[in-house]
């Protein structure tokens, strides 16, 4: 006998004496462990067949920038975005810090602190806040202070940042090179347009605009400024949607046919019933500059601007808030563009609070020249979680912060792997997970962020270490600026999100199916869609 095989006996007879030791185990553990390892070759065969990997994707990354330069940035809009937006840069308040020290001192699985404070420096730096609440501008001044990420009682940096009661104002200022506009929709477009032609780059939070007409205004004027834009897609940054582009490519699931994608929430927040902060009042809030831009002028309400995405005045409802993160994860999966037409319906079911905007609502998108449909379905009224399903003739990709390929039982692709039992048509050929499997998702516990969790929308991975997704969106765009490059979701991408969800709210709004006219740039009624 070889000492090849004395070592291999010697590894048998000692580990079979190990389980043997160890209650119920035994035989029966060795048994198991050696078809886990024929189930794990089994699995390489197949996986070396069809040309796929667990080998993390290539994600492009901007190259070349000078990170000694220092960015300059302006907000404009501290709400409940606003607030992310500037924490994922870097500056979270200090009672933040506090929090995310008391909960890591309850539970050593917690790891946002961990994660905030292991984040880069990519060396910015916010010198101006505008926002029309009192409370929210002296908050993001007060966070705006904190870029060594202290604590309130550590904290001993004057703020230097300025509050600028009009966002004009803002982008006039020299010592500001960027903005970042999370205010409601109802502003996007105009905001930007004014940045722009001021000469600041641009990080615009979704939907881009809130209607189909400020869209091309605004396209033609970041082209001809030629300043950086990206919209707030940081869904781009999600590890697993990179793979999944990899598996498609290599034709893992075969001709697409069928896209389903969904959005379940149930919970007043997730419906948009925003909590009304005590200090709101007329004396606190400039109302009148928030609807200066409006032809339907209301009187004050508070409603109204803490909860603006229930109205059609301001927000753009399901299609321009949740559809268009999982159309914007799967164009740059399946590069759609803008869908050949679209019909959708949906009514106001559950939350009957006074809104105009639906909490059901549902949209078909057909793609004649790609020969498949989008489905997008959405409750605001339930929780089940339904993801993302791409259906092709040879199998079907779930996609998530996770995916899976399940191979379909007619396909001719993965006949023979069927027949002699190698792959069982129920389980998946290939799952991904972004990092380690053993990652807790902590400090997720509503609906809503077990939703955008479960998305890759509050934090991915790189190479094996958590990440914010929103940092990693706008360090990209903070190193475009710098190397004067595109980022991934540029003003085109841009184009394509609002198009595609000012279809669907046409079609919800007039009750006719709508079609994109490619050559004149259009979207055109069709006749009134018939119901029942």
């Amino acid at each position: 006998m070889s000492e090849k095989d004395n070592l291999n006996l010697y590894s048998r007879r000692g580990l079979i004496k190990s389980l043997a030791c160890l209650p119920v185990l035994g035989a029966f553990g060795y048994a198991w462990l050696r078809k886990d390892k024929y189930d794990s070759d089994i699995n390489t065969q197949i996986l070396k067949e069809l040309g796929i990997s667990f080998d993390p994707p290539r994600i492009p990354v901007v190259v070349g920038a000078d990170q000694s330069k220092q960015i300059r940035l302006g907000l404009i809009g501290y709400g409940i975005r606003g607030e992310q937006l500037m924490r994922a840069a870097g500056f979270a308040h200090p009672s933040t810090i506090d929090s995310w020290e008391k909960a890591t001192y309850k539970d050593s699985n917690f790891k946002r602190l961990d994660d905030f404070r292991s984040q880069d420096d990519i060396n910015i730096v916010f010198n101006g806040i505008c926002d029309l609440f009192d409370f929210r501008a002296m908050t993001a001044m007060e966070a705006s202070a904190n870029s060594k990420k202290l604590d309130s009682k550590e904290q001993k940096d004057k703020i230097t940042c300025k509050r600028y009661k009009n966002y004009k104002d803002l982008l006039a200022a020299d010592d500001i090179d960027a903005v970042i506009i999370a205010t409601p929709d109802h502003w996007h477009a105009q905001m930007a347009i004014d940045a722009a032609r001021a000469g600041k780059h641009v990080y615009l939070e979704k939907c881009m605009t809130r209607t189909l007409e400020e869209t091309y205004e605004l396209r033609k004027v970041i082209n001809d400024t030629g300043i950086v834009f990206q919209l707030g897609h940081q869904g781009r940054q999600t590890e697993s949607y990179h793979k999944a582009k990899e598996i498609i490519e290599k034709g893992l699931i075969g001709n697409i046919s069928l896209i389903e994608v969904c959005t379940n929430r149930n919970s007043p927040n997730g419906a948009w019933v925003y909590d009304i902060h005590p200090d709101a009042s007329e004396k606190t809030i400039d109302w009148d500059q928030f609807q200066a831009n409006l032809d339907n002028k209301v009187p004050f309400s508070k409603e109204r601007f803490f909860r603006w995405r229930c109205w059609w005045d301001y927000g753009t409802g399901l299609s321009g808030d949740l559809l268009t993160h999982e159309y914007d994860a799967l164009n740059q999966v399946l590069n759609l563009g803008i869908p050949h037409s679209c019909v959708a319906s949906g009514g106001v079911y559950y939350f009957k609070d006074g809104r105009e905007v639906p909490d059901v609502f549902q949209a078909a998108f057909e793609f004649p020249e790609r020969d498949f449909s989008l489905l997008y379905s959405a409750s605001l009224a339930n929780g089940r979680d339904r993801g993302k399903v791409i259906m092709g003739h040879d199998g079907s990709l779930t996609l998530g912060n996770t995916l899976s390929v399940y191979p379909e039982a007619e396909s001719e692709k993965y006949k023979k792997l069927i027949d002699k039992k190698v792959i069982d048509p129920l389980s998946p050929v290939f799952q991904y997970t972004s990092g380690s499997s053993s990652n807790s998702i902590d400090a997720v516990s509503s609906a809503t962020a077990k939703y955008f969790a479960g998305r890759g929308l509050l934090y991915t991975y790189r190479q094996g270490k958590r990440v914010d997704s929103t940092f990693l969106h706008i360090k990209e765009w903070i190193d475009c600026i710098r190397t004067h490059q595109q980022p991934s979701c540029n003003i085109d991408q841009g184009f394509q999100e609002a198009a595609t969800a000012h279809m669907a709210t046409l079609s919800l709004r007039e009750g006719v199916k709508v079609y994109w006219d490619k050559e004149k740039e259009m979207i055109i009624k069709g006749e009134p869609t018939k119901i029942g």
